[in-house]
């Protein structure tokens, strides 16, 4: 560790809390409808959305209504992206004339970028064409995003609304997500991007002479060698930038290219390594002030934020302390930080970023539902490892996907205003509705849909001959991969313990599942909880409230955050990166 590492953990902090009230500030203009400096420009342009699309904007509907078009909307989507995946080849914008996907490829592509998770089973590179990339997986980057911030408003409308049986408009809130916030922020940040020397081009791939040929040995399937001298390289380029905005800013994670943004292409230098960590917590951090604006209370929003500010610092201390130790099985070898070395565990870290932004970048896009990675996760410490693990286990509301980090947090919220009530003898409330029975069942099963998906899905696949199949390593780390699979999966992340390889039937089929369930089935019992609240009457604050404005409030809420994981999920981790850690400790690798 050095004084320079915490400084950059530090200043990212600094900016991102910086950040959180003027952009927050912003959503709650453009989701309460009221005047922004870009309504000359985007109103008309908004109209003609809704006269195009026949959809009535002064329309409200019911939880059940906002979710089905929610689903519809959702369902068309993944149908579009899966046929363009399996026609690729037919399509324009192929300059390397890829073929088509197989079809449980396109299956498990098309669910990934359809539920925000952006789990890629595939080289892009060698397996997407510029058309797919573009009309494909870009669309779903902009669009999955604007779902999931419209989800997240209408659960901030059900806890703000009083005797009402609307949560809002899921075609105006989409719309407005797409035109007021993603658009715009995605040129302006592709823009800069370009500016830092991220590629955006249309050409067909370069070929490049070596400077020196090599040798390369090759065995045929009968056992005989031969050896091939390579003079030539081809590189990979292509519409980057446009993609690298959206990828970021909506949470989504899925790189042009495999060596995602670790890839000199897509994060060419350390100020765009920093503007790509800000667009990942941006606006999960301002919707904490939207909260706090819609509700009424500021002070809530704040302590939303103080909590997922908490668990953030501490994750990212655990990962950058573990990782600045390195291996303890290198004897003889100096892994101290100097002016010379990088010092720690540099294994599967990019030497322009080191230990502490490879610690920090790890910590935030599984933090947040993003999973884009600057370093190879597969080659983390045991307990560095099990940071992301943990990060995504606890449903990612630190501060979580862009929309669904606030709604998931606010499943928490009512766990705790419940464990509150019941502390204090009476009828929990949460900013002046009372949590009845069915809030906390709702809230309850939100989160047991998650865990369940994964331990089941987990435990079938380290018993199968399918699931044993794709992992590169055995013992405990082997286990680690295949949990890290569906709990990224499940926790519509994206990123991986990238020595797994499950571009299988078996894997692209069970992670679909897993993505769909993590996304739709968690997030219908939130809408139903939106809903509910939006029906209740206010109650005025009495001398038995549990105020949820306070450090009282953080500190409760981030004990139950931890506790339901620690309980659901201690045992697996138990016998993966714990297990793995005292191994290595005691001499053993795997």
């Amino acid at each position: 560790m050095t004084g320079n590492g915490w400084f950059q953990i530090f200043l990212f902090f600094c900016l991102v809390l910086a950040l959180t009230r003027p952009l927050g500030n912003f959503l709650y203009r453009v989701y309460e409808r009221k005047p922004t400096f870009l309504d000359p420009i985007l109103r008309p342009i908004e109209r003609l959305i809704y006269r195009i699309c026949g959809i009535d904007d002064t329309k409200e509907t019911d939880w059940k209504g906002y979710g089905l078009s929610m689903l519809l909307f959702s369902g068309v989507s993944l149908f579009f992206l899966y046929l363009i995946e399996r026609t690729q080849q037919w399509l324009p914008w192929n300059p390397q004339r890829l073929p088509n996907l197989a079809p449980d490829l396109a299956w498990n592509t098309a669910v990934s970028f359809t539920t925000n998770t952006n789990w890629q089973s595939y080289v892009p590179e060698s397996t997407m064409s510029y058309f797919t990339q573009m009309a494909g997986l870009a669309y779903h980057n902009f669009t999955s995003a604007a779902v999931g911030m419209a989800l997240a408003i209408a659960v901030i409308r059900g806890v703000a609304r009083k005797e009402s049986k609307t949560i809002g408009n899921f075609w105006v809130d989409t719309t407005r997500g797409l035109l007021w916030i993603l658009l715009p922020l995605c040129v302006v940040g592709a823009l800069v991007l370009v500016s830092q020397g991220v590629v955006q081009n249309l050409r067909p791939y370069t070929q490049a002479n070596l400077v020196e040929s090599q040798i390369i040995e090759k065995q045929a399937a009968e056992g005989t060698k031969s050896q091939d001298t390579v003079t030539t390289q081809v590189i990979a380029q292509g519409p980057v930038a446009s993609q690298e905005a959206i990828k970021m800013l909506g949470t989504n994670g899925g790189g042009f290219f495999n060596a995602n943004s670790a890839h000199p292409f897509e994060n060419p230098t350390p100020f765009s390594n920093l503007l790509e960590m800000l667009m990942i917590f941006a606006i999960p951090s301002a919707l904490t002030y939207t909260l706090g604006r819609m509700t009424g209370s500021a002070k809530h929003g704040w302590a939303v934020w103080s909590a997922m500010a908490a668990l953030f610092l501490a994750c990212v201390i655990v990962a950058y302390a573990t990782e600045s130790r390195g291996n303890p099985m290198l004897k003889g070898v100096n892994t101290t930080a100097s002016e010379t070395q990088s010092g720690g565990n540099m294994e599967g870290k990019e030497v322009r970023f080191g230990i502490a932004n490879s610690a920090l970048f790890t910590t935030v896009t599984t933090d947040a539902s993003c999973g884009a990675v600057n370093n190879a996760h597969d080659s983390l410490t045991p307990i560095a490892g099990m940071v992301p693990l943990i990060n995504i286990m606890l449903g990612e509301i630190v501060f979580g996907g862009v929309g669904s980090g606030l709604y998931g947090m606010i499943v928490f919220v009512i766990i705790a205003v419940f464990i509150a009530g019941l502390m204090v003898g009476r009828t929990p409330e949460y900013l002046g509705k009372k949590i009845e029975a069915f809030d906390v069942k709702m809230a309850v099963l939100s989160i047991l849909v998650s865990s369940l998906t994964i331990l089941i899905f987990a435990a079938v696949s380290i018993v199968t001959k399918a699931g044993l199949a794709g992992i590169s390593n055995p013992g405990p780390h082997g286990l680690s991969q295949i949990l890290y699979a569906y709990t990224s999966g499940a926790g519509n992340n994206g990123s991986a313990f990238a020595g797994i390889n499950a571009n299988t039937l078996w894997y692209n089929s069970t992670l679909a599942i897993a993505m769909l369930l993590g996304r739709f089935l968690a997030v219908i019992p939130i809408l139903a909880i939106a809903g509910n609240l939006a029906a209740k009457k206010h109650v005025p604050e009495s001398l038995g409230t549990f105020p949820v404005t306070g450090p009282l409030f953080t500190v409760l809420l981030v004990s139950v955050i931890v506790i339901v994981g620690a309980l659901t999920f201690f045992p697996s981790l138990s016998l993966g990166p714990i297990l793995e850690h005292l191994l290595m400790n005691a001499g053993k690798a795997f």
